[in-house]
């Protein structure tokens, strides 16, 4: 039975016969291979005496190849590892033609990467990347487990627009040349598979407040779609979403709640993430020092987790946000490219950052914000114009969580379902929710790559996903 290398590499070697598998990074000199299973940053090395070795079998060995190799695992006689294998056998499962295999041992562009989006996880940056989110993810369940939660599924496939954005990419068994039409002309959606029209869901967390209304605590974390053409290294067609709801909690303890949350993932991944994570802080630190030098982050990618790991997060509610940004010298100074001038503005990422990284110099979270520039759900304040709204800002990412207290009064939600012209009944089993046993509640949703975006320090979400959806691409 083969070991796997980080699980080797973690042991002090002591001469044992032992087999791993993996794949080539480098072959040097016909003698050293650098061999990699994905379990570890780290490269094993094998050292192979070749007049052991027929010639033909060294010949199927370069860069990409899939072996088993059994030796000794002994002290490493040369520079840049502590142990490797004195190479006994050979078995080569899968050959990799040197001539066309593309991921060669070089520096690639991450746009040449993704065009290779099905290989680029054998690269070390890729394969560090996908270990922080496999572990973020894991982090997500566990803490949720620990805080008594529920997991539930929520539909992919859905009737209503969580959102209200519009912005969604339509399900239709349907036949596109030759649709069925209605009287008016129209797409008869009544002959189509679900008999009304359907699409793929931005948000599981209507359908996830109504278990909340049963369960009490319950958290999605699923893929979720949005059909925005948008081609910016922020956005992606197809994402995962966490959407956590919970029973009779109010806005305070749901700031509380998303807090912990963010920070117990993060913790969990600096206590489990080690090699990783101070690649990736060394691989942040470089990309920096090639900007220039007012767009440098000023702090590094280790130091970023634990700003927000180690710091109360500051609450600031939305009219004295406007109020500082309003007086800030970048505004003032006409520097920020959406200027601040009244009450009522939605803020872009660079008014987040500033209250972030400039002035209060720790996470931030804004509440209370304009009903106006929120969505229906969100429970409107006493005074009429603002909702119990909050959102958790990052430093170098901006918003990374939106929340809030739901709106459980019947009268109120339906005179906002009313006035964003929304139709009643679409929503009439989350109308229901307030007229059997309505209580309060509060959830909120995070962008889980843009959690990982943060906690990797890339700098474009399509390299955090596995295989990216955008406009005009949906290749793998």
């Amino acid at each position: 039975m083969s070991t796997k290398i980080k699980a080797l590499l973690a042991t002090l070697p002591q001469g044992q016969t032992v087999s791993v598998q993996g794949w080539v990074r480098t072959f040097r000199a016909n003698r050293f291979i650098a061999l990699n299973d994905g379990s570890t940053l780290g490269n094993l090395q094998c050292v192979v005496d070749f007049e052991n070795f027929d010639e033909t079998l060294l010949k199927n060995i370069s860069t990409g190849a899939a072996l088993k190799i059994t030796g000794s695992y002994v002290e490493s006689q040369g520079k840049g590892q502590s142990a490797e294998i004195q190479v006994e056998d050979i078995h080569v499962y899968g050959t990799a033609d040197p001539d066309t295999y593309p991921i060669q041992p070089k520096k690639h562009s991450f746009e040449f990467l993704r065009e290779k989006a099905h290989l680029r996880v054998r690269t070390a940056t890729f394969s560090a990347v996908m270990r922080v989110r496999a572990a973020l993810s894991f982090g997500v369940h566990k803490f949720f487990q620990e805080e008594g939660f529920h997991y539930v599924n929520t539909p992919i496939i859905t009737g209503s627009d969580a959102e209200g954005a519009g912005e969604m990419f339509r399900v239709s068994g349907l036949d596109s040349k030759n649709p069925p039409l209605n009287e008016d002309g129209e797409v008869d959606f009544q002959k189509d598979f679900f008999g009304k029209e359907t699409h793929l869901t931005v948000s599981g967390q209507l359908e996830a407040e109504t278990y909340a209304m049963g369960l009490g605590e319950v958290y999605t974390f699923g893929p979720t779609f949005r059909a925005e053409n948008s081609n910016t290294t922020r956005h992606l067609a197809e994402f995962w979403m966490i959407e956590p709801e919970m029973a009779f909690f109010d806005l305070d303890e749901n700031m509380d709640l998303a807090e912990k949350f963010i920070k117990s993932v993060l913790q969990y991944i600096l206590e489990n993430c080690h090699e990783d994570l101070a690649f990736l802080d060394e691989r942040f630190a470089k990309e920096e020092s090639s900007k220039p030098k007012l767009e440098r982050s000023e702090m590094g990618l280790l130091e970023k987790i634990n700003f927000v790991v180690k710091n109360d997060f500051k609450r600031v509610s939305y009219t004295e946000a406007i109020d500082i940004l309003r007086n800030s010298k970048p505004n003032k100074k006409k520097k920020f490219t959406y200027p601040i001038d009244e009450w009522g503005a939605d803020l872009q990422s660079e008014h987040e950052r500033f209250l972030v990284e400039k002035h209060f110099k720790t996470p931030v979270i804004l509440f209370d914000y304009p009903a106006k520039i929120k969505a229906f759900y969100m429970r409107l304040n006493e005074d009429g114009k603002t909702v119990r709204a909050m959102d958790i800002l990052f430093p170098g990412i901006g918003e990374i969580v939106g929340g809030s207290q739901r709106e459980e009064r019947l009268d109120v939600l339906k005179e906002r379902i009313q006035a964003m012209g929304i139709e009643e009944e679409e929503l009439w089993w989350y109308l229901d929710l307030r007229k059997f046993g309505t209580a309060p509640h509060s959830g909120f949703g995070l962008g889980f790559e843009r959690l990982v975006l943060f906690a990797t320090g890339m700098g474009n979400i399509r390299d955090v996903i596995p295989f990216p959806r955008t406009p005009q691409n949906a290749a793998f």
